[in-house]
């Protein structure tokens, strides 16, 4: 499976510069999502690689053939749209045939595809129906199928999975991933959904104002956000993020965050560079890494007694949010104990040590 490189990619539409100098390279069979807010850029990148629209400046490579300037059906790609956008008059066979039929294969190797992807993707009984007859997941894996019968070396997905129900999303989610885990091609995946992002991709682009934050893993851009933007996007609940002051005093850093009354061990922490008194940084501290309410002994890097403004409880999951002088701060908490939190109460919360951000104030950088 071929690489897919970005170099120095501009996208502007008159004044507005929707992508700025961007750099990217993908490798042979990698699952990479991009990820970020409407607006970040993601899906015109998506389409430059497809050939939809043209690149201001820069050049596009698949498998170290200049495509810049190629047609889409020159580029030896395939693409699945957020729409289904299904031939509704023709069966789920006669859609998966139509790109088959216009590139002149014959016959057997047509029908050949077809019963492999019908197989693959668990629609055989589905065959001569027609999308009428369809449910909005079964739409999907036909739409993903008629990609899948080209038989290219790079598929192309733009949010797919936005127009499903919480449940066909999950379903459809582990079809595409299986689909990768089985064909091993090379996928490019555009979403907004962080969910998807960190089931699916082997790397992740996040992207915000036309420029990639970080490229990583999953489990690096959870574990070692870039920057604040990264920190504050990936994670639900949000990450909670408060100013502080650096101090070293008796020889060993901490910060002092402001509005929380509390300062925290910094004395583990991995600094690029040593910290120096009076710095102004942001912490950042998950929900789900602080310890239950009200039991903190040990050793901790950090020790908080905040009121509670309210909760929340979703089955499996619970929040509970206490009030600082900087806004709330989620902590997560098991369902069976959020009952013991009552507006009002102040409750001891304690943050353990090997698990706090700290990000320059000024430019967002992680330290």
């Amino acid at each position: 499976m071929p690489r897919v490189q970005f170099e120095k990619i501009v996208k502007t539409y008159g004044r507005v510069t929707v992508l700025k100098n961007l750099d990217l390279e993908i490798e042979d069979g990698e699952f990479v999502v991009l990820l970020g807010p409407s607006g970040c850029g993601k899906t015109t990148l998506l389409n430059l690689l497809a050939g939809l629209i043209d690149v201001s400046s820069g050049r596009i490579q698949i498998g170290g053939k200049d495509v810049t300037d190629l047609d889409p059906k020159d580029r030896g790609l395939a693409m699945v749209f957020q729409s289904y956008a299904l031939y509704p008059t023709k069966t789920v066979r006669g859609n998966l045939k139509f790109g088959l039929a216009a590139a002149k294969l014959d016959h057997a190797e047509q029908e050949r595809r077809i019963a492999w992807a019908a197989k693959l993707l668990q629609i055989e009984p589905l065959l001569d129906r027609k999308p009428a007859q369809l449910s909005g997941g079964q739409r999907q894996r036909v739409a993903i199928g008629r990609a899948l019968v080209k038989q290219v070396p790079v598929f192309l997905f733009d949010e797919p999975l936005s127009n499903l129900d919480a449940k066909l999303r999950t379903e459809t989610r582990i079809e595409i991933k299986r689909l990768h885990d089985e064909t091993r091609s090379t996928i490019v995946y555009v979403t907004h959904d962080q969910i998807e992002a960190m089931t699916m991709a082997t790397r992740i682009a996040i992207m915000n104002a036309g420029v990639i934050q970080q490229f990583d893993t999953p489990d690096a851009v959870y574990e070692r956000p870039a920057n604040l933007f990264v920190a504050g996007f990936i994670g639900a609940p949000a990450m909670n993020i408060f100013p502080a002051t650096i101090s070293t005093a008796g020889g060993k850093p901490s910060a002092v965050l402001k509005g929380v009354d509390s300062r925290i061990d910094l004395g583990g922490y991995a600094f690029a560079t040593a910290p120096r008194e009076g710095d102004s940084v942001m912490v950042g501290l998950r929900p789900e890494h602080f310890l239950a309410p009200n039991q903190t002994d040990g050793d901790v890097a950090a020790r908080f007694s905040l009121p509670v403004q309210y909760t929340e409880k979703t089955g499996a999951d619970a929040t509970g949010y206490f009030r600082t002088d900087h806004g709330l701060m989620a902590v997560s908490v098991s369902p069976d104990r959020i009952g013991e939190l009552r507006q009002g109460d102040v409750a001891a919360l304690g943050f353990p040590h090997g698990k706090v951000h700290v990000f320059d104030a000024a430019g967002g950088q992680r330290l």
